[in-house]
């Protein structure tokens, strides 16, 4: 059976239920043996970070510092998602399919028209040169209100068109909720990509497996039958915190063992955020966006 078989077009979802580990039962020592042997034992997918120190959107990355961490992350995922088909995230899915990895490419849209005519023939262009297994024709454009949602269909739309003839599922990637608040979400794509975050709804992390599966309980009533890719979840490791969520090595090495463990449990794919911590993302997170890679920013395994 085909990876893309086995996971992209699963549609019924009767969840196991799973418990979290307590942390009170490990060490931080022990945690840490945990941890590794989650990641060394490999998951699914992971969300791509571009940028080192001193770079950020807008700058153009070479197909050699790409290449460069797809090897790093090779050995422990079987897909990769990147974000962007221009200014060298185009290479990733490159790079990733040289290095027989899936892949789940994105086409960035904002309410920057120029840039998403760029980013749309982008995909297309990768899409039809073999380098694309799930299309992603935007992220979170609602969330930020950069575009409308008949102007976000209609570039779906052009894309399925591009690619009727492939055999390419064609998602929007948005979190969790927009799918219900918004229908034309399910029935104008072929899979539901959604975006699971506990910690930015001020869950404590006790509570944080069982509200992701809550969350994701909500994208199967709105997905009608179509298969979910879990296109992000993932915790900060430090830089404060929200409400009952507080960023901490413990919390972070806590979600994700608990995130893979239930995601393998129920067959569910899911492409974790992130792979390496990425200076340039304080600004509107705060300083917690610099620290959700499961890699530090020198590139070596946080824990």
């Amino acid at each position: 059976m085909s990876y893309r078989e086995r996971s992209y077009y699963k549609s019924k979802y009767n969840q196991i239920p799973t418990k979290g580990i307590n942390i009170s039962d490990y060490s931080v020592e022990e945690l840490k043996t945990l941890w590794h042997k989650t990641i060394q034992d490999g998951f699914h997918g992971i969300c791509f970070s571009m940028y080192k120190d001193g770079q950020s959107p807008g700058d153009d990355i070479s197909m050699e510092q790409v290449e460069q961490r797809v090897e790093i992350l090779k050995p422990y995922v079987e897909a990769i998602r990147s974000f962007s088909c221009i200014e060298g995230n185009e290479f990733v899915p490159i790079a990733a399919k040289k290095h027989g990895l899936k892949t789940l490419v994105g086409a960035w849209l904002s309410d920057d028209k120029e840039d998403n005519e760029r980013e749309i023939e982008g995909l297309i262009n990768l899409a039809k040169n073999g380098y694309v297994d799930v299309a992603a024709v935007g992220n979170e454009v609602l969330y930020r209100n950069d575009l409308t949602l008949d102007e976000l269909v209609g570039y779906i739309n052009r894309v399925k068109e591009a690619l009727a003839e492939l055999d390419i599922p064609v998602g929007y990637v948005d979190a969790y909720y927009e799918f219900s608040r918004h229908p034309i979400l399910v029935e104008s794509t072929d899979v539901v990509l959604a975006n699971l975050y506990p910690y930015w709804e001020g869950c404590p992390i006790e509570y944080a497996l069982g509200h992701m599966q809550a969350m994701f309980g909500s994208v199967v009533d709105a997905a009608q039958g179509k298969p979910i890719i879990i296109t992000e979840t993932g915790w900060p490791s430090e830089g404060g915190g929200l409400d009952g969520a507080v960023a901490s090595d413990v919390s972070a090495m806590k979600y994700f063992i608990d995130t893979v463990r239930w995601t393998k449990e129920n067959e569910i794919p899911l492409f974790y955020f992130s792979s390496f911590d990425e200076s340039w993302k304080t600004g509107d997170e705060g300083d917690v966006g610099a620290y959700w890679g499961l890699w530090n920013k020198y590139e070596n395994l946080k824990f």
